[in-house]
């Protein structure tokens, strides 16, 4: 597939200025002014995110689990693969270990690295690194005070099958199942 005019620098925006309109635990909002590529100033409204890790843990099996819980903004529980928010100087692959372990009891021995996603880049620079977790082993878990999760274990093409049809909402999970059904040969 060939492309027509692939001149990145003929798309990007200058900032002429941002300005801070919220700071929270989670994230920052900024308000930007851009020129745009034909000069027209446009504003910018950006959510700043320190990103995330998304982590599925696949057992000998190929079952997959997930955890179940609620999500304010959609007002109903989800499913979705183990994530959490990277911490101020942690790294991806920390954050993935402390989340599997937290979220569902599982220690993991062998983590490999599936790569990012950006989720909603037209305002958001949240990136989640993905990672498929195999030789697990059970140590129990321990949520983040406040965080109340359900445990759901299910084969991997079931998941699968749900991520095709919709029934798994959550893009971070869709693409991680896909990743993971890919690496064996589903």
């Amino acid at each position: 597939m060939g492309q027509i005019n692939c001149n990145d620098d003929l798309l990007f925006e200058k900032t002429l200025s941002s300005d801070t309109k919220f700071e929270g635990k989670v994230f920052n909002v900024i308000v930007k002014q851009v020129e745009t590529p034909s000069g027209r100033i446009a504003s910018r409204e950006v959510v700043l995110h320190h990103g995330g890790a998304c982590i599925l843990p696949v057992d000998a099996d190929l079952n997959a689990y997930f955890v179940k819980q609620f999500r304010s903004p959609f007002e109903k529980v989800m499913l979705e693969a183990p994530a959490g928010k990277i911490e101020t100087d942690e790294s991806p692959l920390t954050c993935a270990t402390r989340e599997i372990t937290e979220e569902t009891g599982f220690i993991s021995k062998n983590i490999i690295e599936l790569g990012k996603m950006s989720a909603t880049p037209g305002y958001c620079s949240e990136q989640i690194s993905l990672f498929l977790a195999t030789d697990l082993e059970y140590k129990g878990g321990n949520p983040d005070e406040g965080e109340f999760l359900g445990l759901v274990k299910m084969p991997l093409t079931e998941a699968l099958d749900l991520a095709l049809s919709g029934e798994i909402e959550d893009a971070k999970t869709q693409l991680v199942i896909h990743l993971a059904s890919r690496r064996f040969g589903i």
